[in-house]
């Protein structure tokens, strides 16, 4: 049964059930934070919540993919995971606290593509910043 365990096919099947789970766990949370509701906001052809989200969803991605390369278990990919998704969501927060002219939910869910824009280039290049101080 060892081996079994040990078999990279086994292992990249139980990673990416893992990061798919996770990440539908860490974008429901994300739903919860943000006062617009993403799915019905994409549906309905949002274009700055489809790139809010969009960026929230790479960031994601791009902490696990970090944390999967430099961990040898999945549960230290999923700790380090976890931290990286924290780290993401303060971000999210200040941004919105940094901008206090403006309340970033509020446009995105308005529609306004630049503050989407924004918020997706800040997720992604936060998971870049998190993703490189995983170790």
């Amino acid at each position: 049964m060892e081996t079994f365990w040990e078999n990279i096919i086994v292992i990249t099947a139980a990673r990416y059930s893992v990061v798919i789970l996770c990440t539908v766990v860490f974008l429901a949370i994300f739903e919860l934070v943000t006062t617009y509701k993403n799915w019905v906001e994409i549906k309905k052809g949002n274009i700055a919540v489809a790139m809010a989200t969009g960026g929230k969803l790479f960031g994601i991605m791009t902490i696990f993919r970090y944390s999967i390369e430099h961990n040898d278990t999945l549960m230290q990919s999923i700790g380090w995971g976890v931290l990286g998704f924290l780290l993401l969501l303060s971000g999210y927060f200040i941004f919105e606290f940094l901008t206090p002219t403006m309340k970033i939910d509020d446009e995105i869910g308005k529609g306004n593509v630049a503050v989407g824009l924004m918020s997706m280039m800040i997720s992604i290049g936060l998971s870049f910043i998190i993703g490189a101080s995983i170790v």
